[in-house]
């Protein structure tokens, strides 16, 4: 199944590998074998957009694979974020790049990594896999369907387009990866924000059973997802906005720009309504219109009541969150230092937090914390630390081991005010911290230490499905904490009990 190869330091010479579909070729560099732009299904076209994932259709010769393939269409990412998103036109966006230290039969473990945007931006062309195949991993990113493509839901019948390309993806991976050097029975799918969002939710699909060995989640628990009704509202919603009939082929007819420029106007309509148990839009927060819809038959219940249920119970689970992810979404935009008292209140109440309590309670964990600081701690609390707790809670029983962490190192970026926010851990779990893009947001010099511990880690979770430290359970709640000083510590978490009770659906 291996061409010619090569694979000297330097070398770009590349390896030709047999897929089911049809010979690749990649290129190599320094004992790293990169295949880009790697079809996983057939170009969405015309009402197929909004339909589920065909299978790629087989070509002849050797294709070419590269340069990064196509990205999915989706709006642009204002400054001074925009590079998470790099934009790269064309109809084969439904893609795979993957990075292998030895193309063939080794049979070594495999990740699969699913970027996040909200669930409509992003791509894989952002996430370099080379330190993970350097260390013995076969790293795979995907592409997959963003905004109305994705998850637009008119009930009809069809729904989570978006997590059924990620399906889609992963039964490409358990057919070919062995190709490539990688273990089909040893996958590691991992994931952030959105991207973690959607490996929770991929641990209660029943159509995801058995693709994937290990889970990690970073900053994200599958905890956002829509009811029929309000999803239904949302597509209704946009297609009201283009002015044609709430059908996919109307919708389709409307052509992608239109559809993008719907979807943008509806979030702005949406955020003069702001819930957070439907679609966000409080102080600080984007509106989250894009969601997986709990629609009974690709995703049969809320994702923590099916792994309550057993769902997903024999996979290993790594999961965590960074100390300050509301920062992201503040200090770039100069908001952090302009949050009021009156804007924080608002947040609790728009989070059914008793204010009355939990006001005192948070500036009593955090003193010295301002409006905007506590807003930043909150945003993490609702988005991200309570629902992995409670993931972690539904897991107790379960044979697969679970481990919680939090990252916790301070970026010096924006005067110090960035601090440990959202997305910083990525460019540590990748090892990429000398990467330019990468910079913006961890500063020139970030710790090379802890990179190497965090991507250790990650490896050595993908390997055998247990970190260095204690598993998760009720008693002790115990969680790494991720900085200069690393620590396993005992529940860090002051104000978890604030939040019994409240939906985080």
């Amino acid at each position: 199944m291996l061409g010619s190869t090569g694979c000297g330091a330097g070398d770009i010479t590349g390896s030709v590998v047999e897929t089911r579909s049809g010979r690749v070729r990649g290129s190599a560099t320094d004992g790293v074998h990169a295949f880009k732009g790697v079809p996983y299904a057939a170009p969405p076209q015309g009402v197929a957009r909004y339909l589920p994932p065909r299978p790629v259709r087989a070509w002849t010769g050797v294709r070419d694979a590269v340069p990064l393939g196509p990205t999915p269409p989706q709006p642009p990412t204002p400054p001074p974020l925009d590079f998470f998103a790099p934009a790269i036109p064309g109809a084969d966006y439904l893609n795979l790049n993957i990075w292998t230290p030895e193309p063939g039969s080794t049979r070594l473990p495999v990740m699969v990594w699913i970027f996040g945007g909200g669930f409509d931006t992003g791509s894989n062309g952002l996430y370099d896999g080379h330190a993970f195949a350097r260390d013995g991993v076969v790293f795979v990113a995907l592409n997959y369907r963003l905004g109305a493509e994705g998850f637009l839901f008119l009930d009809d019948g069809i729904a989570n387009i978006a997590l059924l390309d990620q399906i889609a993806a992963l039964e490409w991976v358990r057919d070919n990866i062995s190709h490539f050097g990688g273990d089909p029975g040893n996958v590691t799918v991992f994931g952030q924000s959105a991207g973690a969002m959607a490996v929770g939710t991929l641990l209660a699909m029943p159509r995801a059973e058995g693709l994937f060995r290990r889970a990690i989640m970073q900053s994200g628990a599958g905890n956002l997802c829509y009811s029929t009704d309000t999803a239904n509202e949302i597509g209704h919603r946009l297609a009201a906005k283009l002015g044609v009939p709430p059908t996919r082929e109307d919708v389709a007819a409307a052509g992608v720009e239109r559809v993008l420029a719907a979807q943008t106007s509806v979030m702005s309509d949406l955020a003069r309504r702001p819930d957070p148990q439907r679609w966000g839009g409080e102080p600080g927060c984007r509106v989250n219109m894009w969601r997986p819809t709990i629609d009974g038959a690709t995703l049969p219940s809320a994702p923590v009541d099916a792994i309550t249920a057993g769902a997903g119970s024999d996979v290993d689970v790594l999961i965590g969150h960074n100390s300050e992810e509301g920062r992201l979404s503040l200090v770039p935009f100069g908001s952090l230092e302009s949050v009021t008292d009156e804007e924080l209140f608002t947040a609790m109440r728009l989070y059914r937090l008793p204010v009355d309590r939990a006001l005192p309670a948070y500036r009593a964990a955090y003193p010295g914390a301002g409006p905007g600081a506590l807003l930043a701690i909150l945003q993490a609390d609702w988005f991200y630390t309570i629902p992995g707790l409670r993931l972690a809670d539904a897991r107790t029983s379960a044979p697969g081991a679970t481990y919680l962490y939090e990252f916790a190192w301070r970026s010096p970026q924006f005067d110090g005010q960035l601090g440990a926010c959202h997305f910083l851990e990525v460019p540590f779990v990748f090892d990429r911290l000398h990467d330019r893009r990468m910079q913006w947001i961890t500063g020139p010099n970030p710790p090379q230490q802890l990179a190497d511990l965090m991507h250790r880690t990650w490896v050595q979770f993908a390997h055998t499905g247990r970190a260095n430290w204690a598993p998760y359970e009720t008693t002790r709640r115990t969680t790494m904490r991720m900085d200069l000083r690393p620590a396993a510590v005992d529940d860090p978490y002051p104000n978890r009990h604030l939040w019994d009770g409240i939906d985080l659906h």
